[in-house]
This record gives structure tokens, sequence and C-alpha cells, in this order.
């Protein structure tokens, strides 16, 4: 609802005809622009990154780990990998990196997510740039047209991404063999992997929809114990969405990093046992 006079010239965002008639573009005296600012920079970094590894197709086995951008390795192309993910589902028509097989479903599970939307819609669109502060944009329309239509499949993301979080547990399992892949030892990377792991299942099951699985729909939580004891320990994981996503961001990359830098021979895992 309008409050008065738009002021002149105002065409876009908050100043658009229709909107209130508020002059300032913000009433902040804090340096509100840092936490976007250093949101896109994380997440750019990360797509940087993760985009050069998933190409690269190379360096992403060092017996016995083997980088979470390529697990589980659906191609022929595959480097072979004892005991491993190896399942050459797709054949050997497959020409490209077999890292773009499987990423799409960790990076989709990412993308539709609540919190990253968020993050990443004000830190690259400015939708909104921060809180209390004018939006640019002439027009909204929100989540409701293509492509961001396409945000509303998270919940099949989350779906596709259990399987894919239960595979990486057990290439985490298979990080306690050696280079010779003899049981009953771990290294530096036993723990790196340990560490991923459980970031990854505290993020996937902080997840909006895994809360909302577990005890949606129910009108009477007293009849279904179970289910609210699960819907309790997932919303106690869920007010911290923010920081395990960014955790399992950061774990997931440093995992991949590990495995390359062993595999072009930077230096020996260090054994514990």
């Amino acid at each position: 609802m309008a409050t008065g006079t738009e002021p002149p010239g105002s065409a876009t965002g908050v100043r658009s005809p229709g909107r209130a008639s508020i002059a300032a573009r913000h009433l902040r005296t804090d340096r509100w622009w840092l936490a976007p600012a250093a949101t896109a920079a994380g997440l750019l970094a990360f797509v940087v990154y993760s985009t050069w590894r998933a190409f690269a197709a190379a360096d992403y086995y060092a017996a016995p780990y083997v980088s979470p951008f390529y697990s589980p390795c659906l191609a022929s192309n595959c480097v072979p990998m004892k005991g491993g993910p190896n399942w050459e589902v797709v054949g050997s028509w497959w020409g490209f990196s077999p890292a773009l097989l499987i990423l799409i479903f960790p990076l989709g599970f990412r993308l539709t997510c609540y919190y990253y939307r968020k993050a990443y819609y004000r830190g690259f669109w400015a939708s909104p740039p921060a809180c209390a502060v004018a939006e640019p944009h002439r027009t909204y329309t929100g989540e409701t047209r293509f492509p961001l239509i396409l945000q509303n499949i998270h919940r099949y993301f989350f779906y596709a991404a259990l399987p894919v979080a239960g595979i990486l547990t057990y290439d985490t399992v298979l990080t306690f063999r050696d280079s010779s892949y003899a049981w009953g030892h771990a290294g530096l990377g036993t723990l790196i992997f340990l560490v991923n792991i459980t970031l990854i299942w505290a993020y996937t099951l902080s997840c909006h929809s895994c809360r909302h699985i577990v005890g949606g729909r129910l009108r009477h939580f007293s009849k279904h114990p179970v289910r609210y004891r699960l819907w309790t320990w997932t919303g106690r994981l869920n007010r911290r969405h923010m920081q395990l996503a960014w955790a399992s961001l950061i774990s997931v990359a440093l995992c991949d990093l590990y495995v390359y830098l062993l595999a072009t021979g930077a230096f020996d895992d260090p054994r514990f046992f």
C-alpha cells in the first residue's frame, strides 16, 4: 500500500509505483553488505573449484580414498577402484568426466535447498540484498515462474541425496584400509572422510524437507511417538541448517582436495595405525 506520492524518477524495486513512498534506500548504519558479499565469494569459490575438479576427470583416486565428487563412478572410463564404487551403469560411449553423472544429484539438492536459495538470491541477485534494504528489481515474481519454479522439486533431490550419502558412508568405511587394501588401518585421510560424512549426514537430515517428511501432516503427535521423537531430532539439526550447509560444503571440497594431493604425489598419507 502506498503511503503517499512516490519520489520523482522512481521506477524500480520498492520505489516503483504502488509501493510505499520511502525516499531512503535503507536506514541501516552497519556494514550490511559484508554478509551477502562474503556469501557470494564463498559460493563462487566452491563453484570454480568444483567445476575444475569435475571436468578434470583425473587424480580422484588414491587407494583407499576416492573423491566424493566421483563416487559412485558410473561410467566405464573410471579408474579401477578395488572394492570401491565402480558401477559401470553407463557404457563406454560416455566420453566425458564420470563426475558429471553423479554430481547433478548432490548439487541439485544444495541448489534447491532453502538456505542456499536465500544465500545466492541475496549474494548474486540482491533479491533482497539484506534485511531492511530496498530491492533493486522492478518486479518480483518469487518462485512462480520458470526457471525458479523448479525449486519446488527440492524434496525429490532430497530423496536422491540419501543414497548418495549412503554410498559416501561406504567409501568412508573403505578408508580403514591401507594402500594395499589390507583392513585395520587408518590415516589422516580416514579422519578427514569421517568428519566429512558426519557433516554430510547432519546437513542432509537437517533439511526442511526431511523435517516435514518425518513429522509433517500429523494432527496428534501423541499418537505417533516415534515420528515425534524423530521430528524433534531433525528439528534440533534444522536450527543449525545454515552452519551445517557451509561446514559440509567446505568439508566435501577439502576431502576432494586431499585425494587430489595424494593422487598427484604431493605427499604421502600419514598413517595412525
